[in-house]
């Protein structure tokens, strides 16, 4: 029986990524949200599936880290190479692509201020990973903490938000504890919103610098 069921799962795993993996990894890469990519697909995938698919995508992309930058923690970051038989049917490899967090980096904390730094936005997108290729910056996330803890608070803060980056926070099944997000030309937007409308509080960790920048705090510190 055990056998049978291993052999089920298997078969499931197989036809979901035969008929739905590649392309949500696919649409995730060029910036859908979850919502969106369910509308997408060819194939009826359960909301869940998708959502923690776009999950493991992320993490294994070095997108979303679940320690801090620079702790020393091992994380690796995979890309998916598909490849065909002799047949033409496609399937998918996952390969290394890069290493996160096996350096331990001795940040040097600042704290960003508006009447130094200028506006959040404009402070962040100086260290926005536009290109996609290279973490150059991380963004502390407490949403999974947030939607746990006060849900109803949680959703009327995220009404400041354009509605396809507050389907991006929502579509994710954050984690309980601390998540540390990519800085790109979305989340530049997100937090920089949040910061305006209700004060968002986290950490910026500039990669290259090494340097992690305290946002939100009131009594600012000099650089």
């Amino acid at each position: 029986m055990a056998g049978q069921e291993y052999f089920r799962q298997a078969l499931a795993n197989f036809t979901f990524e035969t008929a739905s993996g590649g392309a949500i990894r696919h649409l995730a890469d060029h910036g859908y949200t979850v919502e969106e990519i369910s509308k997408k697909l060819a194939f009826p995938t359960p909301l869940d599936r998708i959502q923690n698919t776009v999950w493991k995508y992320f993490l294994d992309k070095g997108i979303l880290l679940l320690h801090e930058p620079g702790t020393g923690t091992e994380q690796k970051s995979y890309d998916f190479v598909a490849e065909y038989d002799c047949y033409g049917r496609k399937t998918f490899r996952r390969v290394t692509v890069q290493d996160f967090g096996g350096e331990t980096i001795r940040w040097r904390e600042a704290a960003f201020c508006e009447e130094r730094d200028g506006t959040l936005f404009g402070f962040l997108s100086k260290h926005c990973d536009c290109c996609g290729q290279k973490a150059s910056a991380y963004i502390s996330c407490d949403f999974g903490l947030r939607i746990r803890r006060e849900p109803e608070r949680f959703y009327q803060q995220l009404e400041v938000l354009d509605r396809p980056d507050c389907d991006y926070i929502l579509g994710l099944p954050w984690e309980r504890g601390m998540v540390y997000h990519r800085l790109d030309q979305r989340m530049c937007r997100i937090v920089s919103r949040l910061y305006s409308g209700y004060g968002y509080q986290g950490w910026c960790y500039l990669i290259d610098e090494q340097e992690k920048v305290q946002i939100g705090k009131k009594e600012a510190s000099a650089f």
